[in-house]
């Protein structure tokens, strides 16, 4: 990546205040970014603490590369891997040092919605693509081209509660075939009833983000992802996640909420055997939202769901 390109990449990390403050009491060792991106967080939480070393991944080769040019001066404090964020626990395992702190930002980049020819984005005119690896094999162009009709409705449900998948699914397939993404764009916003044209969204936003998240598999990674971080977490090390998908939310939440309940899992005819306990500590028992600056700053922020925990310490003679 030259460094015109890398510097592309680069744009200002999420409610990163919030983030700073989440892992400012951590001590020095191992912070795990699972999803770098462009390094901004990354570089925040390297100046933070200069007895910190980064694990950083992403799937996105644009990603590392402009990752590697950021961070470079930190030197051999950071480690980068281009793998997806579910195989996080094979990377840690392969470093020294306590992990102290894992952060997630669930989601597309500003980067790849706004490079055109990814063919995230319906504001332009691109081959349907929509992977975030390059060199995955599962891509737009096969969803939206070879999904039934039935498929198509229940991705468009799942991913996105997309209240007129039905129409929209029945559309793609009567359209077919489809090979950019205004092609795309167009019959969807012909499908949906023309009240849900009038707003300030454009109706295909849902539908792209639906086809985007089944392309990565982006919401069955995210539970092996955030158990394999709290397993590897020292004594009051902590995890931080930003999502901005319902659906990416929910699963962490419910992973957060069990780890900090120590959920028996043993019958509830018997006692206890198991030895369940919180491992966790809510750091917030409900998401932090970006403050209205930042959200008007950057719109792109609006829609994100800060959660963060703690690992307690522990209780085992």
């Amino acid at each position: 990546m030259s460094a015109a390109a890398a510097v592309e990449y680069f744009h200002e990390p999420v409610m990163a205040d919030e983030i700073a403050d989440v892992f400012r009491p951590v001590p020095g060792g191992l912070i795990v970014d699972a999803t770098l991106g462009g390094g901004g967080h990354a570089e925040m939480l390297l100046r933070q603490h200069p007895d910190r070393t980064l694990l950083g991944i992403d799937r996105d080769p644009a990603a590392i590369a402009a990752a590697r040019e950021r961070l470079s001066r930190f030197g051999d404090r950071v480690t980068l891997r281009c793998d997806r964020f579910d195989r996080l626990g094979e990377h840690v395992d392969e470093l020294d040092g306590p992990v102290v702190g894992a952060f997630f930002d669930f989601g597309v980049s500003s980067h790849q919605l706004d490079t055109a020819s990814r063919g995230f984005s319906h504001r332009y005119d691109a081959p349907l693509d929509m992977r975030m690896d390059p060199r995955a094999e599962l891509h737009a162009g096969f969803v939206v081209n070879e999904y039934s009709v039935d498929e198509l409705r229940d991705l468009l449900r799942r991913h996105a509660d997309e209240r007129h998948a039905g129409r929209i699914a029945a559309a793609i397939v009567a359209a077919r075939p489809l090979h950019t993404t205004r092609q795309l764009s167009d019959v969807v916003r012909a499908a949906v009833p023309a009240a849900a044209r009038r707003g300030n969204r454009h109706p295909a936003m849902r539908t792209f983000a639906a086809i985007r998240i089944e392309v990565n598999d982006e919401l069955n990674l995210i539970e092996p992802a955030i158990r394999a971080a709290l397993a590897r977490l020292s004594e009051k090390g902590r995890l931080a996640t930003l999502a901005y998908h319902s659906g990416e939310d929910s699963i962490v939440k419910f992973i957060l909420r069990e780890a900090a309940d120590g959920i028996c899992e043993c019958p509830s005819t018997l006692p206890c055997i198991c030895g369940a306990a919180p491992t966790i500590r809510l750091l917030r028992r409900k998401i932090t939202r970006p403050s209205a600056t930042e959200a008007e700053r950057n719109p792109r922020a609006a829609s994100a769901m800060l959660r963060a925990a703690e690992r307690l310490e522990s209780t085992s003679s």
